[in-house]
């Protein structure tokens, strides 16, 4: 892999990463009736993603790439399960609530890590922390009220259950920091594939929806490898606290590309979303500045 060491640089890279998983949500809203093809879609893109890390992994590593699964460990595989679950999650929130509300609660994923690398791995909370996910809590809260449709509620569920999922992710990276990350990924997209294709084969369905719903699902794919692929070049030479910043951008451009009317969505977010996600926003700048100041604290002494 690339190796950055210029922040000035790396910055606008995971920026950019941020904003090409900003599209996803667009590509969702784009497909002819989403409800009715959650499985074709998980199938899709879970293909997609695992064809394309596998085909960076041979570019990056050669032949040898495939080693890596044998490096994965019970770690990668309770990850990769995460991921896959988060995946799935994803297409049932967006296609059950706003974008707004799903890309929200999905920002929500650095204190549901913090939560459960304090339950699994015993690392310590902070009292700030702790603040900065009360704060949190307020605004899923209040986004929760605001969803009091029947539909709206399942889709935040599912939005919660989404994140949680990359936060486990997260969380088994860090509890064996050897486990290859884009195998990990990989592995989701199989999880994703092979359960979409046993749910499509016990309902007898066909394994593709149209050739137009086709294509976007391995477009959405497509744009989850690119992301990732720039993210992890960039997020070496930027601190954590920067990196939890910077994936707002996938927030921020996700809720404007499908308001914008020149794409057509109109998707206007509600009162509720707004205020909820301010709070949201707000105890993630606290929580970056806290991160920053402890860095600073530690090596002054």
């Amino acid at each position: 892999m690339i190796e950055l060491k210029n922040e000035k640089i790396a910055v606008p890279i995971v920026l950019f990463a941020g904003l090409i998983w900003s599209f996803g949500p667009l590509v969702v809203r784009y497909m002819d009736d989403p409800n009715l093809v959650p499985w074709q879609y998980i199938f899709g893109r879970g293909l997609t993603i695992f064809i394309l890390l596998n085909l960076y992994l041979y570019f990056e590593e050669g032949k040898n790439f495939y080693k890596n699964y044998k490096k994965v460990g019970q770690s990668g595989l309770i990850g990769g399960c995460g991921l896959g679950v988060a995946m799935i999650s994803f297409i049932y929130s967006i296609t059950n609530t706003s974008a707004a509300i799903t890309l929200l609660c999905l920002a929500a994923m650095p204190f549901f890590t913090a939560l459960l690398a304090f339950l699994f791995l015993k690392e310590k909370i902070t009292l700030n922390v702790w603040v900065s996910i009360f704060i949190a809590t307020i605004g899923i809260i209040i986004m929760a009220v605001g969803n009091n449709e029947k539909n709206s509620i399942v889709g935040f569920i599912f939005g919660i259950t989404s994140s949680i999922g990359f936060s486990i992710f997260s969380v088994t990276l860090r509890w064996r920091k050897e486990t290859p990350k884009f195998t990990t990924v990989a592995i989701a997209g199989l999880f994703c594939f092979v359960l979409a294709a046993s749910v499509i084969l016990f309902k007898n369905q066909p394994f593709f929806s149209t050739s137009y719903n086709s294509s976007l699902f391995s477009l959405h794919g497509t744009l989850v490898c690119m992301g990732m692929i720039l993210y992890a070049i960039g997020s070496k030479a930027i601190p954590a606290a920067e990196l939890t910043l910077l994936s707002l951008t996938e927030v921020i451009g996700g809720i404007f590309w499908v308001w914008l009317p020149l794409f057509g969505i109109n998707e206007i977010p509600t009162t509720n979303t707004i205020v909820g996600g301010f709070f949201l926003f707000i105890s993630l700048f606290y929580y970056s500045l806290i991160m920053r100041w402890n860095k600073r604290h530690i090596a002054l002494n």
